[in-house]
């Protein structure tokens, strides 16, 4: 069976893993080079964590824990670097305590001092931390490389997989009921030889994510924040907001012991989000639609790769 993939970010790239894995030979297609900067999946690392709200998430990331591991194994390459997740809080019901446990996942209540002398961070009078200890980061990069496979001119296909991130809906008849924004991210220096954990701030009186962080293997410390930026299409080019890099360095310096809180850079990243920052993952007759980011993706992309492997060997 002939199988494509347009898209090779890490979704189109974790689907052609899959595939190659029961016995197909898929063909995956990128309008620019793989880790390019204009899409979702470049740069040299993203959050992986198993804390989620919701436990279905939780199961996900499980799974893809383990599918991370097999694709480390069979590549030879280290993309998980797990040092912890931290959520600053001050009550348990504002984390994902209880969600982990009742999936069964290791957390861990420290107080502010211990916190503070454990990581390289500021915990704010009256909150405590919850660190999920199997969390941190995926290198994006590496997991690009570990994943990637050729790239040809044509498509002849019984099924074709799209993953084309916010450049779906110019492939498809009918559209997806997305919208594309394009996102700030700031990096900044922070050296010394305590881990440094991936930390998240929630929204008031939500379970979502307000401001991210996480390491970077170059700089230090990478930030964001995250579903703040505007509205944009993939096809024209945009700059990093300076209000948002503004929020992103006052965040930084409240949440880490930083020597300069000065970014030593900016970039942008795209993403393409569902009302409710859920996922989509359908068939339409030879046709698989991939869009299963929100801003939140990367971590499951080898259990959303086996999906749609399951989905396109269907569509034949």
């Amino acid at each position: 069976m002939k199988v494509a993939v347009i898209g090779a970010g890490v979704m189109g790239l974790a689907t052609g893993w899959a595939l190659k894995r029961r016995g197909h030979e898929p063909v995956v297609y990128e309008q620019f080079t793989v880790g390019n900067a204009h899409g979702s999946s470049h740069g040299r690392s993203r959050i992986f964590r198993l804390a989620y709200a919701e436990d279905e998430y939780v199961r996900l990331a499980q799974e893809s824990l383990g599918l991370w591991r097999e694709l480390e194994a069979e590549s030879g390459t280290t993309v998980l670097e797990l040092p912890g997740l931290v959520e600053i809080v001050q009550t348990l019901e504002e984390s994902t305590a209880h969600t982990l446990e009742r999936c069964g996942v290791a957390w861990e209540r420290l107080e502010r001092e211990e916190a503070e002398q454990r990581y390289p961070i500021r915990v704010p009078d009256g909150s405590f931390v919850v660190v999920q200890p199997e969390a941190g980061i995926a290198r994006a990069d590496k997991a690009l490389a570990a994943f990637t496979r050729a790239h040809p001119d044509e498509v002849d296909a019984d099924a074709v997989v799209v993953t084309a991130g916010p450049w779906v809906n110019e492939l498809l008849d009918e559209p997806l009921p997305v919208k594309t924004t394009r996102e700030t991210l700031c990096y900044f220096r922070l050296d010394g030889e305590r881990p440094i954990p991936s930390v998240v701030s929630f929204k008031p009186e939500r379970h979502t994510h307000d401001m991210y962080s996480l390491h970077d293997p170059q700089h230090g410390l990478k930030v964001g924040a995250h579903h703040a930026g505007p509205e944009a299409d993939p096809n024209v080019p945009g700059e990093p907001e300076p209000e948002l890099i503004e929020r992103i360095a006052a965040w930084a310096a409240a949440t880490y012991r930083l020597d300069d809180a000065t970014p030593v850079g900016a970039e942008t990243c795209m993403y393409t989000t569902t009302a409710d920052e859920t996922f989509i993952l359908e068939r339409r007759g030879r046709i698989v639609i991939g869009s299963p980011c929100s801003g939140h993706g990367f971590k499951f992309a080898p259990a959303i790769g086996e999906r749609l492997a399951d989905l396109a060997l269907a569509a034949a």
